[in-house]
Parts: structure tokens; C-alpha cells; sequence
């Protein structure tokens, strides 16, 4: 795909380059040769006015066409990155199908238990290389930047006052930036 943009960018760089030359050489004088002797007329206003012109209407042609291409590239690269993060996911998708399975089949709550786990620590270390990361704010300050207070309640000791108690709902960040604050309980 990469290549076939590259091309498509070489072949509208070369259509421009030839179009300025032959713009730029239909307002350059005129000069005719004949029997060694030379004359030179200058183009009339119409003449340059229409050639700007016609140069003007291929420059907004041109842009027009970069815009869309630009537009559709960008929505093709949106669908194949989705497909890339849903294509990752599959492997835990079946995993959990067949502890379903297993479920059916057996009564070893301790072995489901494990293997649910297992399950969850592979979602979360795939999720993890994708650059999500689940932050933890039992204990530390209410940062507003972070942390979405839900409710108070009063203060186990003086020195959680002000300070997260509970944690309701974890908050995830993306590459760093808050994709999902913690509802969280603050100690009054």
C-alpha cells in the first residue's frame, strides 16, 4: 500500500512539474527564428490571464484529489489497525470458549478458577503491549486528573483524609494518556 502511494505521489509530482513547464513556457516571450533573424512578441494580458488561470484551476484540482485520497487512506489505515488489535484478542477469545467448555465437563472449582486467571493475565499482558495500563489508586491523593470521586465517607484513620479509600472501577491509561478515570471512594 505503501508503495502504491509512493507512486501515485511520483506520478501527480511529475503531471505538476510538467504543467508548471508548459505554463511557464507559454508566459515566457515568443520568439521566432526565421532567415537568422530574430523577433520577440509579448503574450497579451488575456494570454497570461488564461494561462494563470488554467494553472490555477489544475492547482485546486490537484489539491481536491490529495484531500480525498488523504481522507481515504486514513479510514483504510483505521480499519486495518482495528483489525490488527481484534485479530490479537482471537487467541483469548477461543481460550475463553473452552474454559466455557470445561465448565460443563467438570466440578473443580479451584482448577476453573486457575484457569480463569490464566485467561485474564493473557488479555491483560496482550493489552499491556499495546500500551494499556491499568493504574491503582487505593491509598494515594484524589488527583481530578486521574481519579473520578463518586462518593466521601468518613476517614478510617486522620491520615486517609483526602485520600483514596476504595477503589469502585480501575482506571486504564493508553500510551500514557487517561482513556478511562478510577471511580474511586475518598476518606473525609
Amino acid at each position: 500500500m505503501k508503495e502504491k502511494h509512493k507512486e501515485e505521489k511520483k506520478k501527480d509530482n511529475q503531471r505538476i512539474n510538467d504543467e508548471n513547464q508548459s505554463v511557464d513556457e507559454s508566459l515566457d516571450t515568443a520568439a521566432t527564428v526565421s532567415d537568422n533573424e530574430t523577433v520577440t512578441s509579448e503574450p497579451s494580458m488575456e494570454e497570461k490571464m488564461t494561462a494563470l488561470e488554467d494553472k490555477y484551476l489544475r492547482l485546486v484540482a490537484e489539491f481536491d484529489n490529495y484531500r480525498k485520497r488523504t481522507v481515504r487512506e486514513r479510514i483504510e489505515f483505521l480499519a486495518l489497525a482495528n483489525e490488527e488489535l481484534l485479530a490479537g484478542i482471537l487467541p483469548v477469545l477461543d481460550d475463553m470458549e473452552r474454559a466455557a467448555q470445561a465448565m460443563q465437563r467438570t466440578d473443580d472449582i479451584a482448577a476453573m478458577r486457575e484457569g480463569v486467571l490464566l485467561i485474564q493475565d493473557k488479555l491483560i499482558k496482550y493489552l499491556e503491549n499495546r500500551g494499556l495500563k491499568m493504574f491503582d489508586a487505593t491509598g494515594k491523593e484524589l488527583n481530578t486528573d486521574e481519579h473520578e470521586a463518586v462518593t466521601k465517607i468518613p476517614a478510617p484513620s486522620d491520615e486517609q483524609k483526602g485520600k483514596v479509600v476504595d477503589v469502585i472501577q480501575h482506571g486504564y491509561t493508553l500510551n500514557g494518556k487517561v482513556i478511562r478515570y478510577a471511580k474511586v471512594v475518598v476518606g473525609e
